[in-house]
């Protein structure tokens, strides 16, 4: 199969039989061999009803259903794991990422052998407090954070060489650093596309202001993880001996200048005080990575890494 379309939706009963037309019209037009993948992820509307009467009459159609809400990042790995396309595509289904864009990753994919290729909403149709700033400076921060100069990480609509959603696990609130998965996962030609954004015909965003806090807190995660899953008594046990050694110059200067220097009162200094904070800080770190390795070494995957080619 050419190409699998995985769209995460909640509530878009009034926008999916255009968004299926649509779509249905553009890759028919260039031959295609598709299958769209609608993942119903706990809609209290119409939805799933809409995804039943769109598979009835279109065989290519494909829905699933989700008993309750459990995120787009539950919804994208669902739709990833039940794809069978050459290229995957995903996009919203609130019609604001257009289906005519669709042709244009494709080739981005096959021809130019592309890896993954992320959507770039240049010109946006979104409120600009709300969405627009913190938006670049949310992409300006990932970009400094990941190396990956992206402009638009969170938007919806990219497409996938198959081997990448089969190599990715998609959790939590990952969706907005999928670019940041797949490099991890070794996948290193990544691209862009300026594409077409449209402003919101139907019904109102699903995301509200909890974004901004899960956002940073995901990145963190996703970077923590890329780095130091298999080693983290790197990172813990390099900042516990760095935190130790700091406090253990600290009370060797105090305990130099009581011998030395006849100094009394030295346990009356919030120096003093200070010194011991940094020792019990660094002990702690210390003993948190080396739990964390013997976790680490532990778990089942600890030496499963993944295999572009054998011979």
């Amino acid at each position: 199969m050419d190409l699998s379309i995985v769209i995460p939706l909640l509530n878009e009963e009034e926008s999916l039989p255009e968004l299926e037309s649509w779509i249905r019209r553009v890759v028919e037009a260039e031959g295609f061999s598709y299958e769209i993948i609608m993942v119903d992820d706990g809609s209290k509307d119409g939805s799933w009803a809409v995804i039943e009467q769109l598979a009835s009459q279109n065989p290519n159609v494909r829905g699933i259903k989700f008993r309750r809400n459990y995120g787009k990042s539950a919804a994208l790995s669902r739709g990833f794991e039940a794809a069978q396309g050459r290229v995957v595509i995903t996009m919203d289904a609130d019609l604001q990422d257009s289906p005519d864009e669709i042709p244009g990753l494709y080739r981005m994919i096959t021809e130019e052998g592309y890896d993954m290729v992320s959507g770039w909403k240049k010109k946006r149709h979104d409120p600009v407090l709300t969405k627009n700033l913190p938006s670049k400076f949310y992409n300006w921060t990932a970009r400094r954070m990941t190396g990956i100069y992206l402009h638009d990480f969170n938007c919806g609509l990219k497409a996938y060489r198959h081997s990448v959603v089969k190599s990715i696990e998609v959790y939590g609130e990952m969706h907005r650093y999928i670019p940041v998965l797949a490099k991890w996962a070794g996948f290193k030609k990544i691209g862009e596309k300026v594409v077409m954004h449209q402003e919101r015909k139907y019904g109102v965003t699903k995301f509200g202001m909890e974004r901004f806090i899960r956002g940073p807190l995901d990145l963190m995660s996703v970077i923590f993880i890329s780095k130091f899953s298999k080693r983290p008594m790197h990172f813990f046990g390099a900042w516990g001996i760095l935190f130790f050694i700091f406090g253990f110059i600290i009370l060797a200067y105090l305990s130099i200048a009581k011998l030395v220097y006849q100094e009394y009162g030295i346990a009356e200094r919030p120096l003093f005080y200070f010194g011991i904070l940094t020792i019990i800080i660094g002990t702690q770190l210390f003993v948190t990575g080396f739990l964390a390795e013997l976790v680490s070494r532990n778990a089942h995957d600890r030496n499963q890494y993944l295999v572009e080619k054998n011979v």
